[in-house]
């Protein structure tokens, strides 16, 4: 016992290891919201989310979980430690999937239903702006200076950007058939948009000022998989940006692209239906949600190999990590 002891002393004395950070997973059928432990990625807990949660993001510091409760017209905002339930916020009908700006305000959120990008001030729970955009907006993305935000619009087949100062449009760019997410390079000088039935990645690179140049798109091929399943979705880049995920929907594969030459080196089978991704802080892990398998599989990122999958609650969609 004396050892034990002793060694417990010597290991606080020489630091502790970084505690755990909470995965919470919005399960769209479920109405609820899984939390996984990333440690253990054992399941921790499960909670009443609102009418069918999607869009799932988190506050910078960590303390505030803020989900899409799409069909009840609202942005649920609970507590990441007790999982209590503490206000809503005006979000405009039917929302979707939002961002957040990197100071924890506002929020930008993306309206299925009316064409509109509400702009949310988190602190005072006021609606900012709404800002016309096309039809069926989705996909939300903020450059990393925040002076652009981007919408995907499924019907209009677009990515808007939006100057975050004067929330007007200011570019426009065509891409393909029902773009779903829109993702910038941390170091913002590119985009990478996916559209689902269009079966490709946009991208483009982003000039000083903000302005985009569509330069190439990408698309998928896989042995014995047709061409229709081949569906990105959630698109997720390595903070070097060396590496580019894409969720592929019904094909149950995320891509693997060098972030360099565009290539397209792998493909990691996953869960039934992949959707949303997300990364660990310290990116050594990615995790994706399987809508249909109702689970998350755990991705190696170093080895681009899924290493494990989690049961969590019903038709799993979104996906957030605590950061440090």
């Amino acid at each position: 016992m004396k050892t034990l002891l002793a060694s417990a002393a010597l290991a606080a004395l020489s630091g502790s290891p970084a505690l755990a950070n909470k995965v919470f997973v919005s399960n769209e059928r479920g109405n609820t919201v899984t939390v996984i432990d990333s440690d253990t990625w054992e399941v921790l807990e499960e909670f009443p989310a609102g009418n069918r949660p999607r869009g799932i993001t988190i506050s910078p510091d960590g303390t505030k979980l803020y989900v899409c409760a799409s069909d009840d017209d609202t942005v649920r905002v609970f507590d990441t430690e007790t999982y209590e339930e503490l206000h809503t916020l005006p979000s405009g009908p039917d929302p979707e999937l939002f961002v957040i700006h990197p100071s924890g305000n506002p929020l930008y959120i993306a309206n299925e239903d009316d064409n509109l990008v509400t702009v949310t001030d988190t602190e005072t729970h006021t609606i900012l702006a709404e800002v016309p955009v096309g039809v069926e907006p989705e996909g939300m993305g903020i450059s990393a200076d925040t002076k652009y935000v981007v919408n995907t619009s499924e019907t209009t087949n677009m990515a808007h950007f939006i100057n975050t100062e004067t929330f007007e449009i200011e570019h426009n760019v065509l891409v393909d058939q029902r773009p779903r997410y829109a993702q910038y390079t941390k170091d913002g000088t590119r985009l990478f948009v996916s559209s689902e039935i269009g079966g490709t990645v946009s991208v483009m690179d982003i000039a000083e000022d903000g302005s985009p140049t569509l330069v190439e798109k990408i698309s998928f091929e896989v042995p014995g998989i047709q061409p229709e399943w081949l569906q990105p979705v959630g698109v997720k880049v390595t903070d070097d940006g060396s590496r580019v995920f894409v969720a592929l929907g019904p094909a149950n594969r995320v891509a693997v692209i060098d972030g360099e030459s565009l290539e397209v080196l792998d493909y990691i089978v996953v869960g039934q239906r992949v959707w949303q991704l997300a990364f660990t802080p310290d990116q050594k892990y990615l995790i994706t949600t399987n809508g249909n398998s109702n689970d998350v599989t755990v991705i190696d990122v170093a080895e681009a190999e899924a290493i494990r999958s989690i049961q969590v609650g019903e038709q799993p969609w979104g996906v957030v990590v605590q950061p440090d």
